[in-house]
């Protein structure tokens, strides 16, 4: 005989209680049901009809209890089929090991071209004059040109004011002196190949009006045309050229003459300034046009006006 297990003991004593409580719960309901009906004219036998539904309630209840008895007997007795593990050997899955990697050749990346012409290199440094002349108006562009007159003007003794770049409003450089209340104003106009027209000094003096001003100065590193000069002695305007200017600067001392060369000659002389920005302009190649140009540096930032610089000195 076989060993029962802790499980089944414990399987079996819930079955002897079923059938122990099935047994005395249909008894019961017997003894409800039958008992009254053999003691007429007692009291049990007067309470037989409130006692026969309790009664088949215990009958129902014992019934019920012997049936699920008889279920649990029969599944404990039928036999159970243990299942049959078979070892299956575990087979892994290998992959196959690709073939080397072959590095393939790339085609070099090229970079886009860009939209925009590209500045070129900064230009060597022109040779610089050791004394004044009109070599050296012409080497330097027209931002060092409104420096070297408002250094030129100070060595004279009047307090200057200038602005480096935007909207002057007409007026490169402001004049104060110790001896006058009244201010006077400078236009400086750095061309070379082209002469200051009428047109420009009738400007002036509509700049010398809004301002209240009787006088003003005119300077140039170029010439004026006739009627600009007549024009200008007639309304109060001093016009000074190139010359002129060259014959102020021998006047200095020495010491004095050095000190505006070397204003003139500060940093990238001949590189032009952005009148916009006061940026340092770069040279672009044309895309539409043969030819060289200046460009602010600070594009599209900056929309400054470009310079060719064949005319250069002719156009600020």
């Amino acid at each position: 005989m076989a060993k029962q297990t802790r499980a089944e003991r414990r399987r079996e004593r819930a079955r002897g209680k079923l059938a122990s409580a099935g047994g005395s719960m249909t008894f019961v309901g017997l003894l409800l049901l039958v008992v009254p009906g053999f003691m007429q004219g007692t009291i049990i036998g007067t309470l037989g009809p409130a006692l026969r539904p309790a009664g088949w309630a215990a009958l129902v209840v014992g019934a019920a209890l012997l049936g699920l008895h008889y279920v649990m007997a029969r599944m404990a007795a039928s036999p159970q089929a243990e299942p049959i593990e078979q070892s299956r050997p575990t087979v892994r899955a290998t992959r196959p090991t690709p073939p080397p990697a072959v590095a393939t050749p790339r085609e070099p990346v090229l970079a886009s071209e860009p939209s925009q012409p590209t500045p070129s290199r900064s230009e060597p440094s022109p040779k610089q004059a050791q004394q004044w002349s009109a070599a050296v108006l012409a080497a330097i562009e027209w931002r060092r040109f409104e420096a070297l007159c408002e250094a030129l003007y100070a060595q004279a003794g009047f307090t200057t004011r200038s602005q480096s770049h935007g909207a002057d409003g007409g007026i490169d450089i402001w004049l104060h002196s110790k001896h006058s209340d009244v201010p006077r104003i400078v236009q400086c106009k750095h061309w070379q190949s082209k002469a200051v027209g009428v047109k420009e000094v009738r400007e002036f003096l509509g700049v010398m009006a809004s301002h209240q001003l009787k006088s003003g100065t005119y300077v140039t590193s170029s010439t004026f045309s006739a009627e600009a000069l007549a024009f200008a002695k007639a309304n109060g305007i001093h016009a000074q050229d190139g010359t002129a200017l060259l014959k102020l600067i021998g006047q200095r001392t020495t010491e004095q003459q050095a000190a505006l060369l070397a204003v003139a000659y500060e940093g990238e002389y001949w590189r032009p300034t952005c009148a916009s920005c006061g940026t340092k302009m770069v040279e672009r190649n044309s895309t539409k046009s043969e030819g060289s140009f200046w460009g602010c540096a600070n594009y599209p930032k900056c929309r400054g006006r470009t310079i060719p610089k064949s005319k250069v000195s002719a156009t600020v």
